[in-house]
């Protein structure tokens, strides 16, 4: 048996479906939260009797019930037994209640509630679960997979593919060439990327067997896979498109002292378009063709079978009737489209802060993508066609996005993410920080493959160790996208998309993206010593 055979069967044998991945990882979360965590309270109340009154002074501010939130409050004995306050731990962002009973010698006693740490931790998993932020951000993501996924399939793509597919004849030229053109429809959408990487493969198979040419089909796979390589980087890198957002730490981060000494947001001149990511992109545009280019020089073709698919004729014109014209119209699809795509023009050249590029959010992309993919599907009778087909690629990640918020609650409220915060700043300085960010996101990867449930679960412990350790908040971010995209090569999850397009197997694939990803290991480990 052949090493990737082996690595292939081992990653079947220990790696469940990436659901049961997310079910065990919260079990997991569970139990070292619950073993290791400290839910001690350091509220201090302190009750002084003055005469007829009581003065309630506290160390942080609470919700009294007479409507104040102060951290000292003066009041009349008779109201003590009727008052009640609520206090929010920063650490544990868990509400706990203030009240006060009168004792045998005439006094008061304050109580504060303290529910099990089982209970506390059920609570902590639960709004992270549901919370808003998170649901909108798992709709945004997934929008963003579909609609990349719908236009890849648009019959303009698909002519542009048939138009690059003849010069595609060896091996060597058409893993070059697959290779980049993935790595730039992936870099403005990772859903495109994705499908549209399968598409060319799958074309180009077809192509030689068509002209019997003889092709390393295997190598051309990995090339239409290679675009996860660049992904995160890109303009919809699941990290990057969130911080850009005003108010995301908020929403990303309970701890209120935290989020004071974070800006708003973080535009993507930082991130994006920054001097370390432009110099990581332009390398990555550059190397990973050239390399996939020799590689297919001294890898010799290989004996493969495929179908010969004819071209979709979905939208052959048809003796449509009444309302059925409007559907099949390709005017007034073209209208719609041209209108959204205009005015998201339009968005970009009028924002206050356009040279920053602060309106790329996800919002603004799924609703360029939403036009884009309206105006060259030719119809929305071929719209909702691809539409349906694009959809099916979200049921994986549907229910596993709330999974990982979920987990992110447990850890963020259990203060879990303080003590990893504070493991790395032992063992980390300002040189190794990216570094250890970098490879700990690849290890993250392999069990959270979906890159916006790896921000919410890792992102909070990598701008929490950045803060303390007075490091660039937006390269240890960029350090988390390259280490998630970077063991995409290593995880099959997401190939499963192109495995069925190309009808290619992983192990037929691996032996190549396993290349890309030691490159790739090279490539962002030196931006982020140099940078």
């Amino acid at each position: 048996m052949s090493f990737i055979d082996k690595y292939s069967n081992t990653f079947k044998y220990l790696l469940p479906n990436p659901l049961t991945i997310a079910f065990l990882l919260t079990l997991l979360t569970f139990l070292l939260a619950f073993f290791f965590s400290d839910l001690q309270e350091n509220l201090e109340i302190k009750l002084s009797k003055n005469g007829e009154n009581y003065s309630i002074i506290t160390t942080e501010k609470i919700n009294w019930s007479n409507g104040l939130t102060v951290d000292s409050i003066y009041i009349h004995k008779s109201e003590l037994s009727s008052i009640t306050g609520e206090y929010k731990s920063v650490e544990t962002a868990h509400p706990k209640k203030i009240w006060f009973t009168k004792s045998k010698n005439n006094d008061f006693n304050y109580h504060l509630e303290t529910p099990s740490k089982l209970e506390q931790l059920f609570s902590f998993w639960y709004s992270g679960l549901w919370g808003k932020g998170g649901l909108t951000f798992a709709f945004q993501m997934m929008l963003m997979l579909v609609l990349g996924h719908v236009l890849a399939l648009s019959p303009s793509l698909e002519r542009s593919i048939n138009k690059i597919t003849p010069y595609c004849n060896t091996t060597a030229k058409a893993a070059c060439f697959v290779t980049f053109f993935t790595l730039l429809t992936s870099w403005f959408n990772w859903g495109l990327g994705l499908i549209f990487g399968a598409i060319f493969a799958r074309k180009v198979g077809e192509f030689s067997i068509r002209n019997n040419t003889p092709l390393n089909y295997g190598l051309v796979g990995a090339a239409g896979y290679s675009g996860l390589m660049i992904w995160h980087g890109g303009i919809s890198g699941s990290s990057l498109i969130k911080v850009a957002e005003n108010g995301h730490f908020k929403e990303l981060i309970s701890n209120t002292d935290l989020v004071s000494q974070l800006p708003s947001f973080i535009g993507f001149n930082e991130t994006v378009f920054s001097s370390m990511n432009i110099f990581v992109t332009i390398i990555l545009f550059i190397l990973l063709p050239f390399l996939m280019f020799i590689i297919g020089k001294k890898h010799p073709a290989r004996s493969f079978n495929i179908s010969i698919r004819e071209d979709d004729n979905t939208n052959i014109e048809v003796n449509n009737t009444g309302a059925e014209r409007i559907d099949h119209s390709k005017f007034f699809s073209s209208l719609i489209g041209g209108i959204i795509v205009v005015y998201a023009i339009f968005l970009a050249v009028t924002h206050p802060t356009a040279k920053q590029l602060s309106f790329i959010t996800p919002n603004y992309i799924n609703f360029l993508l939403l036009g884009l993919a309206i105006l060259l599907n030719g119809s929305l009778f071929r719209f909702l066609s691809s539409l349906e087909q694009a959809i099916i690629g979200v049921g994986g990640i549907l229910i596993q996005f709330p999974l990982y918020f979920g987990i992110m609650g447990i850890m963020s409220s259990s203060g879990m993410i303080n003590d990893i915060a504070s493991f790395f700043i032992v063992i980390s300085n300002e040189t190794t920080y990216p570094i250890y960010t970098l490879l700990s996101a690849g290890l993250v990867n392999l069990f959270v493959p979906s890159g916006g449930g790896q921000w919410y679960v890792q992102g909070p412990i990598v701008i929490q160790t950045a803060i303390e350790m007075g490091i660039s908040i937006p390269k240890s971010i960029m350090a988390l996208a390259y280490g998630d995209q970077l063991t995409n090569m290593l995880q099959p999850f997401w190939a499963l998309p192109l495995l069925g397009l190309t009808g290619l197997k992983a192990k037929e694939i691996l032996p190549y993206t396993l290349i890309l990803m030691l490159c790739g290991l090279f490539i962002f480990t030196i931006a982020l010593i140099l940078f």
